[in-house]
């Protein structure tokens, strides 16, 4: 009997097919634009190679869609595109190892996108090599990235083979994961979690983890991809990216148009656009979650107390919180830039403050619906002090909606930074962060429009990655959507 895809199999064949397709176009639109009429027969060549993989992928995707039977051929295609991936397009990569795996668990998801993380950093890694001069720990930080790519690639190839393992190699395996994680690969060390909750937690298949639901939502993981991707970026730079082409002047390379030594260009100071890109991804997360976190922690719990206990307290916190609500955020971050003066600790402090009246109200709306159920009562009745009652059993239960709010949130604190920045009066002008580096390019419009597209891109990417993802922890954590 020939076997069959399941559903979260076939969401991800027909999500990745049309990307590859999309991505296709996108090549040729390029080469057109660049080349006009003139196409070598390399970029003939090349330009066909991608039209018939993603042709493939799309018309193998079709038939599952149709039957959903697993033939036997389809691991074929699936090894050819999975190669395929090392001439740039990463969704036929994702399209071939689902046609390898057929049956795949959550772990084996993350591991995918983790072996994609690795990847897209090493090709983004490896075009130091055309600069004069590399950080001394480049090649080392290469060879790491590379030891990464191979662990990963071949635990997703025998990763059907993890969950049968003794304790010795599963916990070889763990470590090895965890360990490739301190490059920011995030993906692999949710991998490794969800792979021994499934070794080692009897009650798994009776309760799945967030992860392993958010896994079933192919464009949240595709979100997670491109934040993991960020943060390892940010992370391994500093072993492999040299920081003096970002900040340092270089007055015989003004405006220079993209090429292989600067592959995004100059700026008005000869700076590498490039390496300012890669630092600036620094400042931008560094930013957004931070002033994420500090308005999560207070807001929710001033949020948690004034639901909880009395009236008195209750009205005291909302109308002192009222007063904050009241003031518009984007212009509270303004007065308060100005005021201590530009910054990134004020820039976090500005945009944290605003944002504590918002959890406070979600969180008490949430206080006050769990504080009525049973088990809470149950909890008063047998002694257990409000404290032990609060942090234990409501907060928990109240914060679903929070967490989803701080997604939401972080694409929010990023797209206002940036505004900042853009204005003058985010980070320091000199300091690479995506907003300064657009501010630089919208004087340049006519002439270099490349300056202002490319971090006008990245923010794009980062906040559209951040609600990708805010829509997955939602469904994540509906019960009726995980039913």
């Amino acid at each position: 009997m020939i076997p069959s895809y399941s559903s979260v199999v076939k969401r991800y064949l027909r999500f990745a097919s049309s990307l590859s397709l999309i991505f296709t176009i996108a090549i040729i639109l390029i080469n057109y634009l660049r080349l006009g009429t003139n196409w070598s027969s390399l970029s003939i060549g090349f330009t066909l190679v991608h039209v018939l993989l993603s042709l493939v992928s799309y018309f193998v995707s079709r038939q599952i869609q149709h039957n959903q039977l697993a033939y036997p051929y389809h691991s074929w295609f699936g090894y050819v595109l999975m190669l395929s991936v090392l001439l740039g397009n990463p969704f036929n990569f994702i399209s071939g190892m689902f046609l390898i795996l057929k049956k795949i668990a959550s772990y084996q998801i993350y591991l995918i996108f983790a072996v994609l993380v690795d990847l897209t950093l090493i090709v983004t890694t490896s075009l130091n090599f055309f600069k004069p001069t590399v950080s001394p720990t480049f090649i080392l930080g290469l060879v790491l990235l590379g030891v990464s790519l191979i662990i990963h690639w071949s635990l997703v190839l025998f990763s059907s083979r993890l969950t049968n393992l003794s304790n010795g190699p599963l916990y070889f395996v763990l470590v090895l994961l965890v360990l490739t994680a301190l490059s920011g690969n995030l993906l692999s060390l949710i991998a490794a979690w969800l792979l021994w909750r499934e070794n080692t937690s009897e009650s798994y298949e009776r309760r799945r983890s967030i992860f392993a639901n958010i896994a079933r939502h192919e464009v949240a993981v595709f979100g997670l991809y491109v934040i993991t991707f960020i943060l390892a970026m940010a992370i391994t730079s500093y072993l492999t990216f040299e920081y003096s082409y970002a900040v340092e002047n270089n007055y015989t390379a003004i405006l220079q148009s993209p090429s292989m030594t600067y592959p995004l260009g100059t700026d008005n100071f000869g700076r590498d656009v490039f390496s300012r890109m890669v630092f600036g991804g620094r400042i931008s997360l560094l930013v957004g979650v931070l002033a994420t976190l500090s308005p999560l922690l207070i807001g929710g719990f001033l949020g948690a107390v004034s639901g909880y206990y009395s009236h008195r307290v209750d009205q005291t916190i909302m109308r002192l919180l009222d007063v904050l609500y009241a003031i518009p955020g984007i212009l509270l971050a303004i007065t308060i830039v100005t005021a201590f003066g530009t910054s990134t600790q004020n820039l976090i402090l500005a945009l944290s403050i605003g944002g504590i009246p918002g959890y406070a109200r979600t969180m008490r709306a949430n206080v006050l619906q769990v504080k009525q159920l049973e088990y809470v009562e149950a909890a008063h009745a047998v002694g257990v002090n409000d404290v032990k009652i609060i942090l234990k059993h409501v907060i928990p239960n109240a914060s679903a909606p929070m967490i989803i709010r701080s997604s939401l949130t972080v694409a929010t604190a990023v797209i206002s930074t940036s505004s900042l920045s853009y204005l003058g009066l985010g980070v320091e002008s000199h300091i690479p962060e995506w907003g300064n580096i657009l501010r630089i390019g919208s004087d340049y419009l006519e002439t270099q429009p490349y300056l202002a597209i490319y971090p006008g891109l990245a923010i794009i990417a980062l906040v559209l990655s951040f609600n990708f993802l805010g829509d997955g922890l939602r469904d994540a954590l509906d019960p009726k959507m995980t039913q």
